[in-house]
């Protein structure tokens, strides 16, 4: 399907959700919800930098918008309309945040625990985990308005008009401050990844064990 037949659908889709939640059916709030709970989590995040705190804004937009959907046009997609709101939220949270208490340099980052298949090798988990670990760090340590848009732009996958629509600026602000937010992680990844390359292609646990004992039966030195 073409790409402006398919924004057409999508924008009829959404004015037709919101129609049907107005009329107070349950089952719309329901699937607005589970559309758009991930992509809203992850902005809220990305701007508060605690998971707690995001999903505590996510339930206070989410109530809001729905307060205030008879506001909805459909002259964006719902799922902007929403962004936004949540982007406002999280604004304000974190301007209340500054004015009570001062921020540390380098807060502590809480971690968003990415699933990872528990029958692998548990080696190779845990460099999954360390790795992950070291990008979300990397992300946290963004200033905000660099941080913004490289989670809406990187990890939730926004199209650069996309992004620019959400944030209110110029698609040519978007690409400048997402060339410096890359640089910035890079430089924050590359400070940090040499300690951990030195334990990088680890062959221990049960991996060296395995390798040992098919050696030593092959020298006759094991049953």
């Amino acid at each position: 399907m073409p790409a402006v037949l398919t924004a057409v659908s999508s924008a009829s889709g959404d004015v037709q959700l919101v129609r049907r939640a107005l009329a107070r059916e349950g089952d719309a709030f329901r699937t607005i919800i589970k559309m758009h709970n991930q992509r809203l989590y992850r902005i809220a995040r990305g701007v508060v930098r605690n998971d707690s705190e995001a999903e505590d804004i996510v339930q206070e937009a989410y109530v809001r918008a729905f307060a205030h959907l008879d506001a909805f046009r459909g002259d964006s997609s719902l799922a902007t309309w929403l962004s936004r709101i949540v982007i406002n939220e999280a604004l304000g949270r974190l301007r209340k945040r500054r004015r009570t208490v001062a921020m540390p340099e380098n807060p502590q980052a809480e971690i968003i625990r990415f699933p990872l298949n528990p029958s692998d090798d548990p080696e190779r988990t845990m460099a999954q985990r360390q790795i992950l670990q070291l990008v979300e760090q990397a992300t946290d340590s963004l200033p905000d308005v660099y941080r913004t848009v490289f989670v809406a732009r990187v990890i939730e996958g926004l199209s650069i008009e996309e992004t620019a629509d959400l944030l209110g600026v110029r698609p040519q602000t978007v690409k400048t401050r997402l060339h410096r937010a890359r640089a910035l992680v890079r430089k924050a990844l590359d400070d940090q990844i040499g300690p951990v390359l030195l334990d990088a292609f680890p062959f221990a646990g049960r991996r060296c064990e395995r390798l040992t004992s098919a050696v030593m039966r092959r020298l006759g030195l094991e049953s």
